[in-house]
């Protein structure tokens, strides 16, 4: 009797694990279904799925910029300056090779800029050169021959707005792009000159010295225009020329810039820019005595423009 007693306590101990799994297997079966029933009616599952978020593309800006560190090197500049004492005056001629001017300078700055808002915009021009003391000989105006010294220093700023026709300047593009950007503005001028003459009579007997100088900063009406077209994807011809002046500010006042170049990108918004110039300015009182000056300048000029 025990021992029939053992054996069925033994398959009753055996039989709990096989009926715990065929319950759990049953519920796992029942809940499958449930869901496979749902799913067929159409309803969502139990748990959220997370949304996926689609990067939208960034709206392009309306303002666009430039700006552009460049250097002038005038292979010849030539010009006259008219000085007075008060009751007479005189004048000097200069004209200088490249090496000459540069070995005279002594500061120079440079830079131009602009900033749009689609095709409506802002350009500015800053220029200012200083030339220590160089030599010069007296002009066909005074009585006397002989030879003078010019300290010179100038500083031209363009301030103008500016409208642009086709498409938005770049360092890179398709090439037949274009754009064509007409400038309207002002132009000041502020010029200082000082000059130290040694003026001889005829066979030197008489030799005295005569120094005067010429200062002024005026302003000038401003007239402009610059385009530029893509020969290839990374190369482009470009021009401007402007003119000024009209001769609204004395006697004699005008001033004016041509010059025609390529550009090469560099990188994606980079360009360098190497063209040739020509840069003029003549102005003249109109006092009397009278007093002003001139000066001429062609050379090459050398760029680098930032495109943002």
């Amino acid at each position: 009797m025990k021992q029939l007693l053992g054996n069925q306590a033994r398959q009753q101990a055996r039989a709990i694990p096989i009926l715990l799994g065929l319950s759990l297997g049953c519920g796992l079966t029942n809940e499958l279904r449930a869901q496979q029933s749902d799913t067929a009616a159409g309803n969502p599952p139990s748990e959220e799925t997370p949304a996926v978020s689609t990067p939208q593309p960034a709206a392009a800006t309306p303002w666009a910029g430039t700006i552009e560190l460049y250097g002038f090197a005038p292979v010849r500049s030539t010009g006259t300056t008219t000085v007075t004492n008060g009751t007479r005056n005189f004048s000097t001629d200069t004209d200088l090779n490249l090496g000459e001017v540069l070995s005279k300078l002594k500061w120079a700055t440079t830079l131009r800029g602009s900033i749009e808002k689609d095709r409506l915009g802002v350009l500015v021009d800053l220029d200012y050169v200083k030339l220590g003391q160089y030599g010069s000989k007296t002009g066909q105006r005074g009585i006397f021959t002989g030879s003078a010294d010019v300290t010179a220093s100038q500083g031209i700023y363009d301030l103008a707005l500016r409208y642009r026709f086709g498409d938005r300047e770049a360092a890179v593009g398709k090439p037949g792009q274009f754009s064509l950007i007409p400038y309207a503005g002002i132009r000041v001028i502020d010029a200082q000159l000082d000059v130290a003459a040694q003026i001889q009579g005829s066979g030197g007997r008489v030799s005295f010295e005569r120094e005067g100088s010429f200062g002024r900063t005026w302003v000038q009406p401003l007239l402009g225009t610059q385009a530029t077209i893509f020969m290839s994807p990374r190369l482009r011809a470009f021009a401007r020329a402007d003119i000024g002046g009209f001769g609204l500010s004395g006697s004699e006042d005008l001033s004016g810039n041509a010059q025609i170049g390529l550009g090469y990108a560099v990188g994606n918004s980079t360009d360098l820019n190497i063209s040739w110039r020509y840069s003029g300015i003549n102005y003249n009182t109109g006092n009397t005595p009278d007093s002003g000056y001139s000066s001429y300048r062609n050379g090459f000029e050398i760029g680098l423009k930032f495109f943002f």
